[in-house]
């Protein structure tokens, strides 16, 4: 059998899944929790409480800014010290809502019993209604850049879902969060597949998930026989190549049923496929089916001179510092502290920086590791225009941006890039490439907004 992959560009970083067979721990609560009001694409939240407030775990504490944003609920129960600014992985300040932890007392609307509910069980739950409590519940993709999810599911009128793709691929060489969710919660997250494709209204569904990863495979297999064997559901698994980045929705849809997704503005849903990460699946799970919002979610610890690197579940707003230190501590060295992998994550400028929706891993990268060696120019051989997996020239979109040539590059597409770092990593010049791509992409879409507007 041909082993899928997508068929532009690609890497194959060294792997290095130090946590893969270590179990998941509860992470311990924090002694204050942060929660930044920009965790996912879009409108920041809006704070419902003051200073003084007394919060639940499962309280409401900001509610969606605009039609893309999302809700923010407490993960912690506690006093509302204060609403301020913290440094968020950007390295920016932004606004935050700052609680201090006073015991563990949850909403007694939130199931927190371990029985395994199912789509047939409950009737009342429509397309609509599931939608309806994807939204409520604040649950945004957890493997990317932090869409709102119940967006996803309603499509532009003039595209019509197919398919729903769980983007289970984690291709990123050190993180293993997602790996463990599915060894330890494949039941769920087959729940949530079910949800997530009555809500798009759509009778496919696809998990793809890497070939480093055959455990998951034959386990994900296997449930999917059992629970879908007599159902008008057909959910196929899909083992794919290791490539990175595959886990990119355009690469994905790619790898699984062979489509190419055009240029930005188009979608994975503009070719009838709707992703969604296995992390997102298991959320939708909780929210619909437990009435439990988006408070906790699977984070690998990891780094080659951390002492026990592992895999946690984790309160959203635990200070990063907190699972460095029950890991060991950090290492003695020049470190570089990743939100993410190492590939795509942000180099963190302090380590008090909460998990957010969006934080799959912790990555600590010791000195020799992180630095990064002398540019040298360009040889022109070409290697980055092969590695790039939307079928850019990463050579001349890093020119563009260094001289500032902001029509051209956009002329050359560069709004498409998806800052995955693979022509960086190939260059054997060791040029910027990404820095200066990331720059000049984010002016160029400044400059499209402004253009929009006017």
């Amino acid at each position: 059998m041909k082993i899928k992959t997508f068929s532009i560009g690609g890497i194959h970083p060294d792997e290095n899944k130090l946590t893969h067979e270590v179990p998941t721990q509860s992470a311990p609560l924090p002694t204050q929790a942060i929660f930044p009001l920009s965790q996912h694409i879009g409108a920041p939240a809006k704070p419902v409480v003051k200073k003084g407030d007394f919060v639940k775990v499962g309280t409401l504490i900001a509610e969606a800014g605009g039609f893309v944003s999302a809700p923010i609920y407490s993960s912690v129960s506690g006093i509302v010290f204060k609403i301020d600014t913290a440094i968020d992985a950007t390295g920016y300040r932004k606004p935050a809502i700052f609680i201090n932890v006073e015991g563990d007392e949850w909403e007694p609307s939130i199931d927190r019993t371990e029985k395994l509910e199912l789509v047939k069980d409950h009737p009342e739950l429509t397309p609509e209604e599931i939608v309806n409590r994807i939204k409520l519940g604040g649950v945004t993709g957890m493997g990317g850049a932090g869409f709102p999810t119940f967006i996803k599911l309603c499509p532009p009128p003039k595209a019509k879902a197919e398919c729903v793709i769980i983007n289970a691929v984690e291709c990123e060489p050190y993180i293993t969060a997602d790996y463990r969710l599915m060894m330890e919660h494949s039941d769920e997250i087959l729940v949530g597949l079910e949800l997530l494709m009555k809500a798009a209204k759509v009778t496919r569904g696809y998990i793809g998930i890497e070939i480093n990863k055959p455990a998951a495979i034959k386990l994900l297999k296997q449930k999917c026989n059992e629970v879908f064997c007599n159902s008008d559901y057909k959910v196929e698994v899909v083992p794919l190549q290791q490539r990175y980045p595959q886990g990119g929705e355009k690469q994905l849809v790619d790898a699984v049923i062979g489509r190419q997704v055009p240029a930005p503005p188009a979608i994975p849903v503009n070719v009838g496929a709707i992703v969604q990460n296995v992390g997102t699946a298991y959320a939708v799970y909780e929210a619909v089916m437990k009435h439990k919002p988006l408070i906790e979610r699977y984070t690998t610890v990891t780094g080659k001179k951390l002492s026990k690197p592992a895999n946690y579940l984790v309160r959203i707003g635990t200070p990063m510092l907190q699972l460095i230190n029950l890991c060991g501590g950090m290492p003695e060295d020049d470190n570089k502290v990743l939100a993410g992998g190492p590939m795509m994550g942000k180099a963190l400028t302090s380590t008090e920086v909460p998990i957010c929706k969006g934080t799959n891993a912790v990555t600590v990268l010791s000195g020799d590791e992180a630095r990064r060696r002398t540019p040298a120019p360009c040889i022109r051989c070409a290697k980055c225009v092969s590695a790039c997996p939307m079928g850019l020239e990463p050579y001349l979109l890093a020119k563009l941006s260094a001289f500032k040539e902001w029509e051209r590059a956009e002329r050359n597409d560069i709004v498409s890039c998806i800052e995955c770092g693979s022509c960086q990593f190939t260059c054997p010049a060791h040029r910027p490439l990404l820095d200066n791509i990331r720059l000049g992409k984010s002016t160029v879409m400044g400059i499209i907004k402004s253009r929009q507007i006017k």
